[in-house]
């Protein structure tokens, strides 16, 4: 009984904390279906009883460039960091680079430098290189911040490996490129689906880098889209909760299908045989 008693105590401290985390989700959908002039009620309409779907259509008839821009910043970042980030790691992890630690200090001090400061640095380089308002831009962008967490992770998945498999590919007569492409990246899916989500999420969820080397372009994603509902006078909350609600989708679906391989990936190398 008193085992019982503890489980429905935990149980019920479980839901009310994950009811308070996800309040702010389920505001974020009540208001966009709230009329504007329901907006300022008071007290304020817990539930859509009269809802509107007037956001959801300027959604719709105004965010779908944004919103393909960001996905096609989300999957060039996805694409450039794994390109950088596994041949990396697999070169600190089982190539025994000279200066192994300070390159791992490195990326973990390149983590710690704020967004606001790079993206200082990136519009002064960008500006000459005239490569401001630009999709490729962003996605450069956004790669410094995926890159060293992709190498850190790489590095201490690949150094789980056993080194038996290598010499048995060696010994097949793999070079090291054969061994890395044949061998190392398929034991590594874990790993790979971990860096690619965290790394599309990264870009998909960016407003520093976006505001700061985009913000006059023709593509804009999706982050800087909401935008243009808030004006001097007027703002249409309906309008910026429905393009965070479907903004928003795409991610929730991704960490629901990637949440067993990340789980796995993310403590890749924590213990070893």
């Amino acid at each position: 009984m008193t085992r019982r008693r503890r489980t429905w105590w935990k149980t019920a401290l479980g839901v009310f904390l994950t009811a308070v985390m996800l309040f702010p989700v389920y505001w974020m959908f009540n208001v966009s279906l709230t009329k504007t002039s329901d907006m300022r009620a008071d007290p304020p309409h817990w539930f859509p009883w009269d809802p509107t779907f007037d956001g959801y259509l300027d959604v719709f008839r105004q965010q779908l460039p944004n919103l393909i821009t960001s996905l096609l910043v989300g999957l060039g970042c996805v694409a450039l960091t794994l390109v950088i980030s596994a041949p990396a790691g697999y070169a600190l992890a089982k190539l025994r680079t000279p200066g192994r630690g300070t390159i791992g200090f490195l990326l973990l001090v390149a983590q710690m430098i704020p967004s606001v400061v790079m993206a200082m640095g990136f519009y002064a380089i960008y500006v000459r290189l005239g490569w401001l308002n630009t999709v490729w831009g962003l996605i450069i962008a956004d790669s410094t911040i995926a890159v060293p967490f992709g190498v850190l992770l790489f590095t201490a998945f690949m150094s789980g490996i056993p080194r038996e498999l290598m010499q048995a590919a060696t010994v097949d007569g793999a070079n090291v490129w054969r061994t890395f492409r044949s061998v190392v990246l398929p034991v590594s899916r874990n790993s790979i689906l971990t860096v690619s989500l965290f790394a599309f999420l990264w870009a998909w969820s960016d407003f520093i880098f976006a505001s700061t080397l985009s913000r006059n372009g023709d593509m804009i994603p999706i982050t800087l889209g909401i935008y243009a509902y808030i004006g001097n006078n007027t703002t249409q909350w309906n309008s910026i909760m429905a393009t965070a609600v479907v903004a928003s989708i795409p991610a929730a679906i991704l960490l629901i299908v990637a949440q067993r391989y990340v789980a796995g990936g993310v403590t890749a190398g924590a213990v070893k045989d």
